[in-house]
């Protein structure tokens, strides 16, 4: 008993001195499959506290991930897989697809990434870091390949693309 409160004070007192971290989105790749279903892949950085957090099972990214997208998406979302720095996500019904005389046109949400940071403030250790939910590069790919890219961008407004 005593050598788990002398680590926790250790701990706390480590945060306490320490400087802020930082969460960085690096990468969102959105694959629209023919179905219009979709595989999404969000690589990240962790801060040393996040890592801490993770380890000791404070925080799950992949599935704050997971409740974030489910929450803008308004559809299930099924974690693939997940590691210390990516997480690779399903969902089933992600873009509407409608016919035309030239082909199919598929269409995509917009997302908002600064909902994430309203579940992060709800964590003990938020006001020790800083994140940046605005990935580096965000790439959503159609079925013919198509892509549209955006960077820096902490939102991404629907989108429309015709597959012939």
């Amino acid at each position: 008993m005593r050598r788990e409160i002398l680590v926790a004070s250790l701990l706390i007192l480590a945060l306490m001195a320490a400087p802020a971290g930082a969460f960085s989105a690096n990468n969102l790749v959105i694959v629209v499959e023919e179905d219009g279903g979709a595989e999404i892949t969000f690589n990240y950085t962790l801060s040393w506290i996040e890592t801490i957090a993770v380890f000791l099972k404070i925080t799950d990214p992949e599935q704050e991930l997971k409740s974030a997208l489910e929450n803008e998406l308004g559809v299930p979302v099924t974690v693939a897989s997940a590691e210390s720095d990516t997480a690779a996500f399903s969902v089933q019904e992600f873009a509407e697809i409608a016919d035309a005389d030239d082909g199919k046109v598929y269409s995509t949400p917009g997302l908002d990434f600064t909902g994430a940071q309203e579940i992060l403030d709800g964590y003990w250790f938020a006001p020790l870091i800083e994140t940046d939910f605005s990935p580096a590069l965000t790439v959503v790919r159609f079925p013919d390949g198509h892509e549209e890219t955006f960077s820096d961008q902490s939102a991404i407004p629907p989108l429309s693309h015709t597959v012939p």
